[in-house]
């Protein structure tokens, strides 16, 4: 079975995927996959341009996790939506040093559901797990997750609005 753990940048997949791996989960990070996709670089967004289409399509399905940002477009049998709340996901991005426009991008990605909207077009709605992981420990999130694989927990999403945190522009 393959579970896709995707999110908004930010919102926790690297580290919980990490917590997945050592308690001996298979995981492939995207991002050590794309390279043979990378058909430019988008200066203004400060990100590569990746043939997402053709990725997809010559992606060889795992036993396992596949975490990453579009892990939501390959042929999961679960899938994973991490949340950060827009204040939070901010304070995380300025860590990294993200630029204050990628800063912003992504908080109101994450502020519109952008992932999770993106995930429901994609996946049956009983294949979707719905996660919040603000204020919350990897360890925390990866016992949730391997409960929802399990069967433990049902598929739930659509409860998060963090629509309060969009920044109206003039």
């Amino acid at each position: 079975m393959m579970c896709g753990i995707t999110g908004t940048p930010g919102t926790g997949k690297s580290m919980i995927s990490d917590e997945l791996a050592e308690r001996g989960h298979r995981v492939v990070h995207i991002t050590d996959t794309v390279g043979p996709y990378v058909v430019g670089d988008d200066e203004e967004r400060n990100a590569q341009v990746i043939d997402v289409d053709r990725w997809v399509e010559e992606f060889k399905p795992v036993d396992g996790f596949v975490e990453g940002h579009f892990a939501h477009l390959l042929p999961c049998d679960r899938i994973v939506v991490l949340r950060c709340r827009p204040d939070e996901l901010k304070t995380r991005l300025a860590r990294r040093k993200y630029r204050k426009e990628k800063i912003r991008e992504n908080a109101e990605a994450e502020a519109l559901d952008s992932c999770l909207i993106e995930t429901v077009e994609e996946h049956d709605p009983s294949h979707i797990f719905e996660l919040d992981t603000t204020g919350r420990n990897a360890a925390y999130c990866a016992d949730r997750i391997e409960q929802f694989v399990n069967g433990a927990i049902p598929a739930d999403f659509g409860h998060i609005d963090w629509s309060e945190y969009l920044e109206i522009q003039p």
